[in-house]
């Protein structure tokens, strides 16, 4: 399955907005497993977008054929896009599938990984942090993406709301970053809390 994630920040809300309810187009498309997404809690204006695809294959033809023309109702209300691709790994939890109605929110993760240790941090995410998500009551499914490029791996977890991830969060970061030697493995991380929109979902 590949993953897309689109980063982007809004300067037309309500034009942004009405065009991304367009992308309900989506659904005829082959290879398509499902989308979703919602505004930055930190962030004023950004917005993230994830799309699920079967393979690279389906969504190379759909970029070729369809998406030009599902775009352009967007064009001109957002700027400062990042889009990148992933692999998907491995679930976070059990089950993984790309659905969005039962979560309130997303905490994406970006972890740009030190090339000598990228076997190290993999091992890490299903030794340590997996199984410390998979038990914080509040979180529903989760996976964990690769990059083709630059050794950047995606953390994606859903979660029922915001009061069940802070209780996580407080809990129990440090120690598990201390234990899976986490510093010594990230070049860089980037995350944010994105609240789900629940129109944006297709």
């Amino acid at each position: 399955m590949l993953v897309k994630w689109m980063r982007c920040t809004v300067v037309d809300r309500r034009g942004f907005e009405r065009g991304q309810r367009k992308w309900a187009g989506l659904l005829g498309e082959p290879g398509f497993r499902g989308q979703g997404g919602g505004w930055s809690r930190h962030r004023p204006g950004v917005a993230h977008i994830f799309t699920f695809w079967e393979s690279r294959a389906f969504y190379d033809s759909f970029m070729a054929r369809s998406h030009d023309r599902l775009a352009a109702s967007q064009s001109g209300t957002f700027k400062d896009a990042q889009v990148k691709l992933f692999e998907y790994r491995f679930d976070v939890k059990t089950g993984f599938e790309p659905r969005f109605t039962d979560a309130d929110l997303v905490r994406v993760a970006l972890c740009r990984v030190h090339e000598e240790r990228v076997e190290h941090f993999t091992l890490m995410q299903e030794k340590v942090w997996n199984p410390a998500m998979a038990g914080s009551p509040g979180m529903i499914r989760g996976m964990f993406g690769e990059a083709a490029v630059e050794h950047d791996f995606l953390v994606l977890s859903m979660w029922r709301s915001a009061a069940e991830h802070g209780k996580y969060r407080t809990e129990r970061v440090e120690r598990l970053a201390l234990r899976a030697q986490t510093e010594a493995d990230i070049a860089s991380l980037t995350g944010d809390i994105v609240e789900l929109e629940p129109s944006w979902t297709v």
